[in-house]
């Protein structure tokens, strides 16, 4: 019988990796998610995250290392940790032939919630998603936003101790995006440990307490955003705009004085300037950002 041990973080995982044929999805992947905590997996399509995700739900097991969930060693004791977590996956798959409140009366079933409770956990969650209204109408007739919500809450009937998000946002219009992040918020302050997965800079960097940069499927830099734009891209940016001929000569200078550059299309940005051990070329100042960083350690551009 498995047993559960004290935990001090909600989730851990240790070297782990996952390989599908010759494609190594994940290789050697560490992280932490202290409890009561926002911690955001960023990284571009085909990172690893989704994988992740799959992994700490049972959907597939790791080839290699270790992952403990709320204390319970996984694969071993999947079933004690999925009680009390709460996924909400990247694809829609709502019932679609059932209402918000059915949807969410089916899993408060699934995840045995006492009888006593159902009726208080459903109409909770419904003013969790802000779906109250619309309770009683098919899945059908609700806005790409209000099923992204209905998800969510979906996956809080049951009050779970940590929330595993796999993109929480995608394919969403900015205004509701705001709606999804406002509701994330909420649940960082109430104390709920969530692990998120996305590819959206400013969704890492206004939600998450700490960021774990993947690539390759592997985490190449971790810690709060700040602490990440400080320590690989300093405290002040210069911006360089022009035709090629200027961006080249603005790298060359750049080099020359020991400056880290980053080219984004139609400038070049000079990152760590308290590095210049030389004249700079001329632009415009600026804050360096999570962007920054991200492309500095990976190489890409993100959607």
């Amino acid at each position: 019988m498995t047993t559960q041990t004290p935990v001090g973080s909600a989730l851990r995982l240790r070297g782990v990796r996952k390989s599908f044929g010759d494609v190594h999805a994940v290789t050697g992947l560490d992280l932490d998610v202290p409890e009561g905590t926002c911690v955001g997996l960023l990284g571009p399509n085909g990172a690893g995250k989704s994988t992740t995700v799959k992994m700490l739900t049972a959907q597939c097991i790791a080839d290699a290392g270790t992952i403990e969930v709320l204390g319970y060693p996984l694969p071993a004791a999947s079933k004690s940790a999925r009680a009390q977590m709460g996924v909400v996956p990247q694809q829609d798959n709502l019932d679609v032939t059932l209402t918000a409140r059915q949807n969410l009366i089916v899993f408060s079933h699934l995840y045995r919630v006492p009888r006593a409770g159902r009726r208080d956990a459903v109409q909770r969650a419904l003013e969790l998603a802000r779906l109250t209204d619309r309770a009683d109408e098919k899945v059908t007739a609700l806005s790409g936003g209000m099923r992204r919500r209905l998800l969510i809450a979906r996956a809080l009937i049951h009050r779970p101790r940590l929330v595993v998000m796999d993109e929480p946002t995608v394919g969403l219009d900015p205004q509701v995006r705001q709606e999804i992040w406002a509701l994330i918020d909420a649940l960082r302050t109430d104390g709920v440990s969530i692990l998120m997965s996305t590819h959206y800079i400013e969704e890492a960097a206004r939600l998450c307490d700490t960021v774990v940069i993947v690539s390759h499927g592997t985490a190449v830099a971790g810690g709060s955003p700040a602490d990440l734009v400080t320590e690989h891209a300093g405290a002040e940016a210069l911006e360089v705009y022009g035709p090629p001929a200027v961006l080249a000569e603005a790298e060359r200078q750049a080099a020359a004085c020991g400056v880290t550059t980053r080219r984004t299309g139609t400038s070049v940005s000079l990152l760590r300037l308290d590095r210049a051990t030389g004249p700079l070329p001329e632009g415009v100042r600026r804050d360096p950002n999570l962007e920054d960083v991200f492309v500095l350690l990976t190489g890409e551009e993100i959607a």
